[in-house]
């Protein structure tokens, strides 16, 4: 059975009442989709209001683009894109989740008030499940085949929904050996992470197997990917509608959090999905 609670830092949330949205706050100069964006403090700030106002439940920075050929950044820079960013937003009541697989990091912005960490690398670095182990704050293990510099070179599986399964299940073994509780934990497939597009929509399609196998809730990442691209044939600042079309369907095999650019669109379209599928009476509610 699926777990239906998560413990996000200092807020909780009871993942059987709705999907949660996760909003986009990139503070890097080159991501995919919208790099400079929110590369200074107040535009990071203004869009982080602008997705709160929009119904965002959690708020993901990242101070890293980890699109596919990026190269790394040196933990020095990387901090100092996201730190004032976590101060700054702290105290706008909603979860900070800051995305990044470097140990030093999570530290940092763990003292500095982030109530999640989302690493793309599955907590597998050296020091990472100690940088995590003694705080509240709510994890999120991501599959990746390879690194951003090569992931989408030649990607390739014998049974990408076992392998994908597989390699989840044994790092929340060791977070679970590491005394972390379930209640923190989230999985990720990695959607473009080390996938072809064939790759990609096999394992949307297995997202509920990927739930019931685990027992933990799915967080889905596909906003303006290439995955919605080669099917759509928009380029990324076009594929709005796509978007919304995956964080449906993902929604629709029963994922629980959905990671997304387009924060006030998406929630207006899991409104009207939800009011479509269940018996509640509708409320103008989030």
């Amino acid at each position: 059975m699926t777990r239906q609670y998560l413990q996000c830092g200092r807020f909780g949330f009871d993942l059987a009442r709705r999907p949660l949205v996760m909003g986009i706050l990139n503070v890097t100069p080159d991501s995919f989709s919208d790099g400079g964006r929110h590369h200074a403090l107040e535009f990071a700030l203004e869009g982080a209001e602008r997705m709160i106002r929009d119904g965002a439940d959690i708020i993901d920075i990242g101070g890293e683009s980890t699109r596919p050929g990026s190269p790394s950044v040196p933990v020095e820079e990387e901090l100092r894109r996201v730190m004032p960013v976590i101060y700054a937003l702290r105290e706008l009541g909603v979860p900070l989740s800051i995305d990044t697989c470097k140990p030093a990091v999570m530290r940092e912005a763990i003292i500095a008030g982030a109530d999640m960490i989302n690493d793309i690398n599955g907590f597998r670095a050296p020091g990472a499940l100690e940088a995590v182990r003694d705080s509240d704050c709510g994890l999120c293990v991501m599959h990746m085949q390879g690194t951003p510099q090569d992931m989408q070179a030649h990607p390739g599986y014998a049974d990408v929904i076992g392998e994908v399964i597989a390699f989840l299940r044994e790092r929340v073994n060791a977070l679970t050996a590491a005394g972390i509780a379930g209640e923190r934990v989230t999985i990720d497939p990695g959607f473009g992470f080390g996938k072809t597009v064939e790759h990609n929509y096999a394992l949307l399609r297995s997202i509920s197997k990927m739930q019931k196998e685990l027992g933990l809730p799915v967080l889905a990442g596909l906003s303006r990917k290439s995955m919605i691209g080669a099917v759509t044939g928009r380029p990324v600042e076009q594929r709005l509608a796509g978007s919304l079309a995956g964080a449906l369907a993902a929604v629709a095999q029963g994922a629980r959090i959905v990671r997304v650019h387009d924060v006030a669109e998406t929630v207006d379209a899991l409104k009207v999905w939800q009011a479509a599928t269940t018996n509640n009476e509708m409320t103008s509610e989030n």
